[in-house]
């Protein structure tokens, strides 16, 4: 990271404190049954996340449905984001599509007061020079000091990185592609403070496998309607327990991933509708995802709980 002011600096080092301290939470966006934001039960849902102690708060991600929010909505839940985490640990708010957009985004998120911005992938194919020069624009538009992530369309060879690792505030990358072969080539081309983390769909699935090429840290979806499970995960994988690992894999994490490959967009749907299940006030996707239907529900039902017991927790506790 070439050039690095100190307050990016600062920001860089907050988050890999934060990676090694806890997952990485993306809380979902809270709709009403018409479809409207409602930021008063975002903020009871995100109050009881941030009690759980994650790493880091992505608001406003994939997750989080960004996708669909307007630039007031966008500029709200991100306030309210900041607010509630009242600095005890990193904000970073996801922005995206081309760069005078992403810029749009950015400076609304800045102004908000967050820290840092994960750059989405945008939806065109494109070439290396092009990818490069999109994080250019929209580090020149911003303060924020930026995370890339590739993932669909968005794949940077080792050469690319070690261009954007050059752009002052870009201080780290989230893969998506679980290609561990071209993951290794990134992290030796990086400079030896870039960061990374394991931004697959149900990271913990590869997070073993993203530790052995240097990723340890990873985002964790799960923790946005299960932290119970979440951190237990996350802190038998760091105590090398791999008979816990072993079990929540393959009774809990593999059955909701086959759940989840049932239907495009139960990646935040599933996830949404898990924390219904709870009693979390996240109220229903907006399209173009859709919740799941009965019988899917009930199978998810079954996966959420016999998730919890294994962690020693109940769905709803009385």
């Amino acid at each position: 990271m070439a050039g690095i002011s100190t307050e990016v600096a600062q920001v860089a080092q907050r988050l890999r404190d934060g990676m090694a301290g806890g997952v990485l939470s993306f809380p979902l966006t809270s709709f009403r049954d018409d479809g409207g934001l409602d930021l008063d039960a975002y903020r009871v849902y995100l109050a009881d996340r941030l009690a759980t102690a994650p790493g880091a708060v992505f608001p406003a991600c994939g997750t989080g449905e960004f996708f669909s929010l307007d630039e007031d909505e966008y500029r709200a839940v991100v306030q309210a984001t900041v607010e509630l985490a009242d600095g005890r640990l990193p904000v970073v708010a996801g922005i995206g599509y081309g760069w005078a957009q992403a810029v749009r985004f950015a400076r609304i998120a800045e102004d908000a007061g967050a820290d840092a911005a994960l750059v989405l992938p945008h939806l065109v194919s494109a070439p290396q020079d092009g990818l490069v020069e999109q994080l250019r624009r929209i580090a020149g538009g911003t303060r924020l000091p930026l995370i890339a992530y590739q993932r669909g369309q968005v794949a940077f060879t080792a050469a690319s990185l070690r261009r954007v690792a050059e752009i002052p505030s870009v201080i780290g990358l989230k893969d998506g592609h679980s290609d561990l072969d071209r993951l290794q080539r990134l992290t030796f081309a990086a400079p030896e403070d870039f960061l990374f983390f394991n931004g697959a769909a149900t990271a913990e699935i590869q997070a073993r496998a993203y530790a052995t090429v240097g990723v340890p840290a990873y985002s964790s979806a799960v923790h946005a309607f299960a932290p119970e499970i979440a951190n237990a995960f996350f802190a038998a994988l760091g105590e090398g327990d791999h008979g816990t690992v072993d079990k929540l894999l393959h009774d809990f994490y593999v059955p909701l991933v086959e759940l989840r490959d049932r239907v495009p967009g139960y990646a935040v749907s599933l996830v949404k509708a898990a924390a219904r299940l709870r009693g979390l006030p996240v109220g229903p996707v907006r399209a173009p995802l859709a919740d799941p239907g009965p019988a899917d529900l009930s199978d998810l039902e079954k996966v959420l709980d016999h998730g919890l017991s294994l962690v020693g927790a109940v769905r709803r506790p009385a």
